[in-house]
């Protein structure tokens, strides 16, 4: 089995900030930037975020400064130094206190909606930042108590760490990582159906979370067998994508099948089967539709068509 590299990035990756992480413990150079005219600030509203020009078919993100960053800030939600944009800082904040944050702002600036719908249209370095800044506010607002003692978490570092009022204990931001991986076996990949998947006539790659004292390629074989009963051999990396939602981080890879007999889960899956290119490449005549063009699935499958 040859190893198949990646084609493109992946989207949620290419970041253009430097994240600067020996500027979150300078108090001084944060508190100046916090109320500088030229800082931007990524909104995040209840898990959405803040673009214009969705309904047209051409998203792009709305970043704050001035006056609009003072009055979404004044929502008093949590938030992060994310890092600098061409030497300008940019700040992710949480206005979910506010019911409606949109009268907070000047008319014009877009909507919040959810950025997994609209991904693949953004420009990769702000898809990048939206991620980052939704991920990151996700900590913030679920991790407000210690999970040790349950005394009230304070921020420091600039939103990147919580430190426990009571143990002292400090704690960072969590990042669940999770394999995913196209089977190959001769002509043939592997494809599920998830009773989870909104769309019913999806075929997906199989994924998973990787369990504690786990190597990546113990995972990958560890679920392929649970899901779907399939024996793996090889497994080749390919790439990985951010996925803050909330809170994952996805390993992509190509992995070798042993066996042929198909043994699903029913819990996991509602259907698997074996796919040839041929049928891949005519899917929808075939009236089954593969994962998003933006999804890390979707370059799994592509790539190895294309190899």
């Amino acid at each position: 089995m040859l190893s198949i590299p990646a084609s493109r990035p992946n989207a949620y990756t290419g970041s253009p900030l430097d994240r600067a992480g020996e500027k979150r413990d300078d108090a001084e150079f944060i508190g100046a930037a916090l109320t500088h005219p030229d800082t931007l600030f990524a909104p995040v509203w209840r898990a959405r975020s803040l673009m214009k020009g969705v309904a047209e078919g051409a998203p792009e993100a709305v970043l704050l400064t001035g006056g609009a960053a003072d009055a979404v800030r004044m929502a008093d939600g949590p938030w992060a130094f994310l890092g600098l944009w061409e030497g300008r800082p940019v700040f992710a904040v949480d206005c979910s206190h506010a019911d409606d944050p949109l009268p907070l702002l000047p008319e014009g600036m877009g909507a919040f909606t959810d950025l997994r719908q609209v991904a693949g249209l953004l420009p990769p370095g702000e898809a990048s930042v939206l991620a980052h800044a939704r991920g990151l506010m996700h900590w913030r607002t679920k991790h407000r108590y210690c999970g040790i003692c349950g005394s009230r978490c304070e921020p420091r570092s600039a939103g990147h760490v919580m430190v426990c009022q009571g143990c002292g204990a400090q704690h960072f931001p969590r990042t669940d990582p999770a394999v995913i991986m196209l089977v190959v076996r001769g002509d043939s990949c592997l494809l599920g159906h998830s009773h989870r998947f909104p769309n019913v006539t999806m075929y997906s790659t199989l994924a998973g979370f990787v369990e504690p004292g786990e190597s990546l390629e113990e995972a990958v074989r560890r679920e392929v067998k649970e899901e779907a009963g399939v024996d793996v051999g090889r497994v080749l990396y390919h790439s990985s994508q951010p996925w803050p939602f909330p809170s994952s981080i996805m390993l992509g890879f190509h992995a070798e099948g042993l066996s042929d007999e198909i043994r699903i889960d029913p819990e996991e899956l509602k259907d698997a089967r074996w796919f040839s290119r041929d049928q891949l490449r005519d899917h929808q005549a075939l009236g089954f539709s593969l994962p998003r063009a933006d999804s890390i699935a979707r370059r799994l499958i592509e790539d190895w068509l294309a190899s």
